[in-house]
């Protein structure tokens, strides 16, 4: 599941935190769709025209030590959608 998201998020984490730091971003494919200012407002906002387990969710945190450990699925506390 969001091998396409996951390659796309690993390969372009740099640019991505550049970008978007301090944000939740919405990728589909290999495209950032959203940024939000978390990942609540991400997944809400994204259900209104995505299906939930269409999209993948990723923070991109301020402090750069924290940038990468949320490499690994997850199961988040926001209705139990899947944060990959």
């Amino acid at each position: 599941m969001f091998e396409t998201e996951n390659k796309y998020y690993h390969e372009n984490r740099d640019i991505l935190r550049e970008k978007y730091i301090g944000k939740a971003i919405v990728i589909v494919g290999d495209a950032v769709i959203g940024a939000y200012d978390n990942i609540g407002d991400a997944y809400k906002e994204t259900i209104r025209v995505k299906a939930p387990g269409t999209f993948c969710l990723k923070n991109i945190p301020v402090d750069p030590n924290d940038a990468y450990i949320e490499d690994h699925p997850r199961i988040s506390p926001i209705r139990r959608f899947v944060h990959a």
